[in-house]
């Protein structure tokens, strides 16, 4: 990623003892099947949580929810004890909102990109989206991390199509078995292992129209739960928020 090399991520990770897969017995890491995303509507239909072991993802179009949704299961891991990572491709993670919204900062690996201009993005996609999945892959190979994230929510679509299939089988390799979940962040749905699952998201928003303006009102998520294999189809509605007049 820029202004942090790759070479001074690995780094980072010798000196955090976190260069080589430690053992699910290590203090602080679940041995759970799952890990919840701490919303209850959610964790019900997917009968506890994320399955570990897998790559999933969070689907859904700007202001869906995704990054809300992706913060509440950061949160719920680190309060537990357990470490998280997040790549930040874009570098769009608000430090302040992470911390309102409960994520323990001190076990939250943050490895932040850059932001590209508009005019920068179609040249600068490509190596920019490169070089985030091999600080992932870094990551994932580290081991010790209960979910680790790669945000792609703002990378173009074209540059993620010149991404061959093969980078989500490498990625599922690195993890399987481990009590690990890899979790992407995704405009539309883009890849996961048989294993894992899908979380679809689309966000409702309700407006009171007074004639000469219009006042937001309150918001609904709704989450559609699909997965080949492990967990039944299931639909939620989550994040319901009201504004009082």
């Amino acid at each position: 990623m820029a202004k942090m090399s790759l070479a001074v991520l690995e780094s980072a990770l010798r000196e955090r003892k976190l260069d080589r897969t430690l053992s699910t017995t290590s203090p602080g890491l679940a041995t759970a099947g799952c890990t919840p995303t701490t919303v209850g509507a959610i964790d019900s239909c997917l009968h506890g949580g994320l399955p570990r072991g897998q790559l999933c993802e969070i689907a859904g179009p700007a202001g869906s929810g995704r990054m809300t949704l992706l913060l509440q299961l950061l949160a719920g891991v680190t309060q537990k004890g357990e470490l998280a990572a997040l790549v930040d491709t874009s570098d769009r993670l608000d430090v302040a909102s992470a911390r309102a919204g409960g994520i323990d900062l001190e076990r939250l690996l943050w490895v932040r990109g850059y932001a590209t201009a508009l005019a920068e993005r179609a040249h600068g996609a490509v190596s920019s989206l490169e070089r985030a999945i091999k600080a992932l892959n870094l990551v994932l190979q580290a081991g010790g991390f209960s979910v680790v994230a790669i945000d792609l929510a703002d990378v173009p679509p074209v540059a993620l199509k010149q991404l061959p299939y093969t980078t989500w089988i490498r990625l599922q390799r690195a993890i399987e078995g481990s009590d690990t979940t890899c979790v992407l962040l995704v405009s539309e749905p883009l890849a996961r292992s048989a294993g894992g699952l899908t979380i679809s998201l689309t966000g409702r928003t309700d407006w009171h129209d007074t004639g000469r303006s219009r006042r937001f009102t309150g918001m609904a998520v709704s989450a559609r739960m699909q997965s080949p294999r492990r967990y039944a189809n299931g639909e939620a509605t989550f994040g319901a928020l009201a504004i009082e007049a």
